[in-house]
């Protein structure tokens, strides 16, 4: 594969993490600040909002984790060992971190549906339920990769000791 590819999905995994970061650098502080201003009001709702904030941030570091694996996995690929076990790990720790992923926002949604009751806006449980199946898509194309790249390992190895 020509490395200019490759280096536009360098460019592209860079670009995807940018915005998580500028999320967690300027948007989350500001609803963190908010949330206390409530809480001094005596609003309880800001607990949640506290529970809610706390998740986004534990998930940013295996979403984080799994822009590295996909970083090192095109680096793979660059130096022709796209079908290599290398290969087959960095997709398994894709796949694990996007389970992580998936599993916090599982945990964070009767959260969800408090703060969706509060402020009467259902909406906000569809929201979650996306950002739970968002991280398990990737988590399952993951896995097929892995797999189909593993079979692609065996076949090349017996390929090899046949000739």
């Amino acid at each position: 594969m020509k490395q200019s590819s490759t280096l536009f999905l360098k460019i592209a995994v860079i670009f995807i993490g940018m915005p998580v970061l500028a999320l967690c650098l300027f948007l989350l502080p500001q609803i963190a600040i908010e949330a206390s201003e409530a809480a001094k009001r005596g609003i309880d709702i800001a607990y949640v909002v506290y529970g809610l904030l706390l998740v986004m941030y534990i998930s940013a570091i295996p979403f984080y984790f799994a822009l590295y694996q996909s970083f090192k996995l095109l680096n793979y690929i660059d130096r022709n060992e796209a079908f290599s076990e290398l290969s087959v790990k960095a997709l398994n720790k894709i796949k694990k971190s996007a389970i992580i992923i998936s599993g916090l926002y599982v945990v964070a949604l009767p959260l969800v549906y408090i703060l969706a009751e509060k402020d009467d806006a259902p909406g906000l449980i569809l929201i979650g339920l996306v950002l739970i199946f968002a991280p398990m898509v990737i988590a399952v194309f993951a896995a097929v990769l892995q797999k189909l790249l593993k079979n692609a390992i065996d076949i090349k190895s017996e390929n090899d000791l046949t000739v």
